[in-house]
């Protein structure tokens, strides 16, 4: 008798495997309730982050300061008003979640409303017809 060892693979174990992996694909394929059905143009979003949620905010902001142009019309857009909001906003974040985010979510945060608040300072206060002033 041999001393080598026979591997008996089970058919039925194969075809299984194969059945699961198929379903794996097509479930991973499929979206889920809560992504919504998928769309003509829509696409996969990044996770979900404190960082994305904060530059979404500052780039709305800077929508409503007229330095970034509106994405519908592509013509710049001056609401003083909504950018206050998205500035405090961000600033109730930032308190809100003192003590549970990182070094690199505080700084981000702290450096995007200086430089926010900076903006609106600036075009707020600047005369209608002078330089840096929205039309």
């Amino acid at each position: 008798m041999s001393d080598e060892k026979k591997i008996i693979i089970d058919e039925d174990w194969k075809t299984q495997v194969q059945a699961e992996k198929e379903a794996a694909k097509q479930q991973a394929a499929k979206p889920t309730a809560a992504q919504g059905p998928a769309k003509p143009g829509d696409f996969p979003m990044p996770p979900a982050s404190l960082e994305i949620l904060v530059t979404t905010l500052a780039t709305e902001a800077l929508m409503a300061l007229g330095q970034v142009p509106h994405p519908q019309t592509g013509e710049p857009v001056f609401q003083p008003q909504q950018a206050k909001y998205l500035i405090d906003t961000i600033d109730l974040l930032r308190e809100k979640t003192k003590g549970n985010v990182t070094p690199g979510e505080m700084r981000l945060m702290d450096e995007l409303l200086h430089q926010l608040r900076m903006a609106y300072v600036e075009l707020t206060s600047a005369a209608p017809g002078s330089v840096g002033a929205p039309t």
